[in-house]
């Protein structure tokens, strides 16, 4: 089977991530960086390929038989839906779009030509949260309690049209929802310390229909980069390191004991501690095997409209009970 021909739309860090796992790839060749300005040269000819200013030049001397769209957020629908009309499938970055109206618009485009479209929350695809899925799929904790994620990071230069809800929480957000189901209700604290438009800090607590209790921390101001999942349930609890991809478990050993006249079974003690081989992929790359999956039709595990605008919702909701100081039910 012949490579799928891609082109990258958005020639900036992500951008240039897409690109190069696209040349690298042997299931996929990279056709053109779409974007109009000349630094993007740089990023086209490290993958020996070529720039093109715009989606229609693309469309008229080279189409090709998909596209990865990573332009700033606020140009994701207009972008988007420019391919999408096209008949171009088209994976886009997170989050979907600027908006849920937007990102409704998008999804029915979409539906209407029967077109691919693929939302880039990547990390489902890092090899760590995928066996931490697989067991609680085998209900290895049991009842699954809470659902922590930390995301903090160093301010990074690069971003500059959106703030930590959009470029950071929605990873989570979308996590949370994939293991705790629908969110009923979102209380949160957000603040801005140091970017110049946009938050930079929060902090929320999300209650799902499941029963499970979701706690989010993500900031722009801690000076280390911490990328860390903690599923807490009856047996035990698994952390996920995103990016070493270390999954381990925290057993809970069970034990009964009696304290005078309160008796307490099953309860929670101190047990083993094991941490899981886990294969190491780039999730990028395991992001974009999906991807060529679903454009061709086989079975696909991408993350589709769906799920993008759930966790653009939710992001909202937490901007929203940040700025109101109250909790937002859903």
């Amino acid at each position: 089977m012949n490579p799928l021909r891609i082109a990258v739309v958005g020639a900036g860090t992500m951008g240039s991530h897409h690109a190069r796992v696209i040349a690298d790839s042997p299931e996929t060749e990279l056709v053109a960086i779409v974007d109009p300005a000349e630094t993007a040269d740089a990023v086209a000819h490290r993958q020996h390929s070529r720039r093109v200013d715009t989606i229609e030049q693309l469309l008229a001397e080279d189409r090709p038989e998909a596209a990865i769209v990573a332009v700033p957020t606020s140009s994701h629908a207009e972008v988007a839906t420019r391919l999408l009309e096209a008949g171009i499938p088209v994976l886009i970055e997170k989050p979907i779009a600027a908006s849920t109206e937007e990102a409704e618009a998008l999804a029915a485009v979409a539906a209407a030509g029967n077109v691919p479209l693929a939302v880039g929350h990547v990390e489902r695809f890092n090899p760590a949260v995928r066996a931490l899925r697989e067991r609680l799929d085998h209900e290895e904790l049991g009842r699954v309690f809470q659902v922590h994620t930390r995301r903090l990071s160093p301010f990074p230069i690069r971003i500059g049209d959106t703030g930590v809800a959009f470029d950071l929480a929605t990873h989570d957000l979308d996590i949370m929802s994939m293991l705790g189901g629908k969110a009923l209700r979102v209380s949160a604290e957000v603040d801005r310390r140091a970017h110049r438009s946009h938050e930079d800090l929060l902090a929320a607590t999300l209650r799902f229909d499941s029963g499970i209790i979701g706690l989010l921390e993500v900031n722009w101001l801690t000076p280390t980069k911490v990328r860390q999942l903690s599923v807490t349930g009856e047996r035990g609890m698994l952390v996920v390191d995103y990016l070493n991809q270390h999954l381990t478990l925290f057993e809970n050993a069970h034990e009964s004991e009696s304290w005078q006249t309160l008796d307490i079974f099953d309860g929670v003690t101190e047990g083993n501690v094991i941490r899981f081989a886990i294969n190491r992929v780039e999730p990028l790359r395991a992001q974009l095997d999906a991807f060529v999956r679903l454009v061709r039709g086989d079975q696909s595990d991408s993350v589709d409209a769906a799920a993008g605008i759930n966790a653009l919702r939710l992001a909202l909701a937490v901007l929203e009970s940040g700025s109101l100081g109250q909790t937002v039910t859903l």
